[in-house]
């Protein structure tokens, strides 16, 4: 059987002077580290490497040849000699060890790392992760890990009958990495420091840097761009001290206009400020269903030239629902236009194609992005 579905979208603009002005977004005020971070301050990636070892017969299976080459190198290392076709490491991972090593760290300082399968294993869950060190992208060990799972899931069963929650592959240890080797930052080096908005927006930009204006008494910032805020420190003041008085500095910034759609699970994030132009929607539903019978047909008795042979028999069938009319007014939201949806019974993936229809023919006030 064979079922399809197609949406009929009819969308008209009904404004005769062009499209609406979206209503101003309605202001908020946050701190200025809340939306902003500085430049040349951040997280740096680690990967490892290694094994995990104590699993109850889940971990990879012979086809996975890099454990037990792992595995025999710990090995010779501790002084055990073995042939490693005569082993079996159904109770051993190899696992990639991932983290990010926080600015500012320094040696002695815990981090939390994740822990991957990258063999045939079944689950990690129950294991325990032997020492690992975790290396930046320049080569050098900055990270050491070590200690037992800790999983969100589980696996248990064999063959047909099993049960699976979550994602048993993948598990993190909190605290379970040591930061050997940190990253410097010579905060009292900037001459200028620059401040990154997460999202730009010259308007927001503006009002950053005339809040600190105002809260340093001196015109020491200045909006380069919708992004970044060129901040100079006062004479004899450090660049710690100065981002001790900027952190709960109140800045005013606006809701974005934006829709985000996912259009793998049908999930709609809808904006505030977002607003629509008056137009008029018109949906209905197609559904076609072609199924198939297979029928035996057999020849006549005692027939010499008859042959037994299976027939089989089609039947085609279209069903189209009527077609919903919903109507907006100008400068209504996105959240009556999906309640409207829903009263006329559409289904999140027609609302995911009805919000790019409305992108496409210029009544959406907004930016819409699809993941």
């Amino acid at each position: 059987m064979i079922r399809t579905a197609s949406c009929i979208l009819l969308l008209t603009a009904l404004l005769a002077g062009g499209a609406t002005a979206p209503t101003p977004a309605v202001p908020n005020t946050v701190r200025l580290l809340d939306i902003a971070g500085i430049e040349g301050v951040r997280a740096n990636s680690l990967i490892g490497y290694g094994l995990v070892v104590g699993l109850n017969g889940t971990g990879d299976q012979r086809q996975s040849i890099f454990t037990t080459q792992t595995l025999a190198n710990v090995l010779r290392r501790m002084g055990v000699q073995y042939d490693t076709t005569q082993v079996q490491t159904h109770n051993t991972a190899a696992v990639f060890v991932t983290a990010q090593l926080p600015p500012f760290a320094r040696p002695g300082t815990k981090i939390d790392v994740t822990v991957s399968s990258l063999g045939d294993a079944k689950s990690i869950e129950g294991g325990l992760l032997l020492l690992t060190p975790l290396l930046g992208p320049d080569g050098v060990v900055y990270a050491d890990a070590q200690g037992p799972l800790t999983l969100g899931g589980y696996s248990a069963g064999q063959s047909g009958n099993s049960v699976r929650v979550n994602q048993a592959n993948v598990a993190i240890i909190p605290n379970g990495g040591i930061v050997e080797r940190g990253v410097d930052v010579n905060l009292d080096g900037m001459k200028t420091l620059r401040l990154l908005l997460n999202r730009p927006d010259f308007e927001t930009a503006h009002n950053a840097a005339a809040a600190i204006n105002a809260v340093i008494g001196s015109n020491v910032a200045q909006a380069v761009d919708s992004r970044c805020i060129a901040v100079t420190p006062p004479q004899g003041q450090s660049v710690p001290d100065l981002l001790a008085r900027l952190e709960d500095v109140p800045v005013t910034v606006h809701a974005a206009a934006k829709v985000v759609v996912d259009e793998r699970t049908g999930t709609i994030v809808l904006g505030q400020a977002v607003t629509l132009g008056a137009v008029s929607i018109l949906h209905g539903d197609l559904a076609i269903e072609i199924s198939t019978r297979y029928q035996v047909s057999q020849p006549a008795p005692f027939s010499p030239q008859g042959q037994t042979v299976v027939v089989p028999q089609t039947q085609v069938s279209a069903a189209e629902t009527p077609t919903r009319h919903i109507e907006l007014g100008a400068g209504a939201t996105v959240e009556d236009l999906v309640r409207g949806l829903q009263a006329a019974n559409a289904s999140a993936r027609d609302i995911v194609a009805i919000l790019q229809a409305l992108e496409a023919a210029g009544a959406l006030h907004g930016e819409l992005e699809v993941i």
